[in-house]
């Protein structure tokens, strides 16, 4: 089940925010390049840090997995065509593409400056075409292929007290992408699906949430988003690891075009009457 040897998974985003190897709370982008490769897969590793990439790399290594890694500025065009060729020259295919770079700022129309907001959207929306752009071609050729595109649930819902357009824009943007990218390939058998996080309690919210909306103090900042879930608490990283996993693995050979929400029941508790 969810066997993927012999496959090969390109990742983006695959470091986290902070460096520590031992660290217990990881990224989405490291998790996901983790599990890929504990399945079988080789592993293409981009992220902007090197140092970030490579941590995921040893901790792939050291459970005999295999992985290469490469720093990408994924919004640059040039960058993200070589480093889809230096997968290949690795590995002879593309088997499995995971669109993970993104990222929020905060503003509303009035506030959000054009920079930031040309900068959303080319963090959250232009590195997903990159990927696409380039590594389609190569899937085209082998006749079939896995996209994975990392959304959110800020696409779905607004929140009440903390604005962020560009990205909940950005991010219900990239439903529509998805879908229509997925209808494109179809027949030439690749597939192309979203993942929708929740609330997760990643290293993100570890080292950067809780300085820019947490005033420092980071439990109660854990504290307070663990309340809004259904559950009582966060998800984190391996929740997400593994619906990208089934959505990447044979076992979802006829799911297309679609989305898995993965946030406990967060969006259908907040539509519920």
């Amino acid at each position: 089940m969810l066997d993927l040897s012999g496959k090969v998974a390109f990742v983006t985003g695959a470091g986290s925010v902070g460096d520590d190897p031992d660290a217990s709370v990881w990224g989405n982008g490291k998790a996901t390049a983790v599990l890929l490769a504990r399945q079988g897969a080789k592993v293409f590793g981009v992220d902007l840090r090197q140092e970030a990439a490579d941590v995921t790399k040893s901790i792939i290594e050291n459970e005999a997995g295999t992985c290469a890694t490469r720093s990408v500025d994924m919004t640059d065009a040039g960058q993200v065509e070589a480093a889809v060729a230096d997968c290949v020259d690795h590995f002879g295919a593309i088997d499995i593409l995971v669109n993970n770079v993104g990222g929020s700022a905060p503003g509303s129309a009035v506030t959000m400056s054009e920079e930031v907001w040309d900068t959303q959207v080319n963090h959250n929306l232009k590195t997903a075409f990159l990927g696409c752009k380039y590594v389609i071609p190569v899937m085209e050729k082998q006749n079939k292929g896995a996209i994975v595109n990392i959304a959110s649930i800020a696409g779905l819902r607004m929140s009440a007290d903390r604005a962020h357009i560009a990205y909940s824009t950005t991010k219900l943007g990239l439903f529509a992408f998805t879908k229509s990218t997925a209808i494109t390939y179809a027949r030439q058998g690749i597939r192309c699906n979203t993942v929708v996080p929740g609330l997760m309690h990643t290293a993100l919210v570890e080292h950067r949430l809780a300085k820019t909306i947490g005033a420092n103090d980071l439990q109660g900042l854990i504290d307070r988003r663990n309340a809004q879930c259904p559950t009582g608490k966060m998800g984190n990283a391996w929740d997400i690891a593994h619906a990208v996993l089934y959505l990447a693995s044979d076992e979802a050979g006829y799911v297309n075009g679609t989305e898995i929400i993965v946030d406990g029941g967060l969006t259908a508790a907040s539509s519920s009457v």
